[in-house]
């Protein structure tokens, strides 16, 4: 079966999401690194899904113990499908606990897979997801406004650490792109 996911970033306006399609066997560490891509994230943090009040996550060593994950499932082991049987079930995937970038993911529809259509696929979405190490929301918030005052000295450095970063863009043929190559 395939899952179609509406993926929205949270507490951020106008909203950043996407909508994909993944086989329900994919595993959640598979779903993480579609979400990497799609999103626009480095994968340079941790990450934690949260369904059905469980926490999934990387495989337990010394490392994420540190971080609070004693608890967690490892997502290695565990495919869409065996925790998300039906549609209109929603989950949360966090990236980055200290700028806590939280998404909601919403199953709109399990479908039969099309003939001739490879998985995953990036069907939509909207806007660019932040820099990674942007501060979160707040700091987020802050580059978008500094956008509209460019002679201003302190938007000037943040506008030069953030680079060309353009809160509008959105490729999909680029993400598609790079989801052909994920693993």
């Amino acid at each position: 079966m395939i899952y179609k996911i509406k993926v929205s970033l949270k507490d951020i306006r106008p909203q950043i999401w996407r909508r994909i399609q993944v086989h329900g066997n994919t595993t959640l560490y598979k779903l993480h690194r579609i979400l990497q891509v799609v999103m626009g994230w480095e994968d340079y943090h941790l990450h934690e899904f949260k369904i059905d009040g469980e926490s999934y996550g990387p495989p337990q060593d010394e490392f994420t113990d540190n971080f609070g994950f004693s608890g967690s499932i490892n997502e290695k082991r565990v495919k869409l499908s065996e925790v998300i049987r039906a549609e209109k079930v929603r989950f949360l995937y966090t990236y980055d606990f200290g700028d806590d970038w939280r998404h909601e993911l919403l199953v709109e529809k399990i479908l039969l897979p099309e003939k001739g259509q490879k998985y995953p696929v990036c069907l939509k979405g909207k806007r660019a997801c932040p820099p990674e190490d942007c501060g979160g929301v707040w700091g987020y918030q802050d580059l978008v406004e500094a956008r509209e005052h460019p002679d201003d000295p302190e938007c000037q450095e943040l506008l030069e650490w953030a680079g060309e970063f353009d809160p509008e863009e959105f490729d999909l043929d680029e993400i598609n792109s790079c989801l052909k190559k994920t693993k």
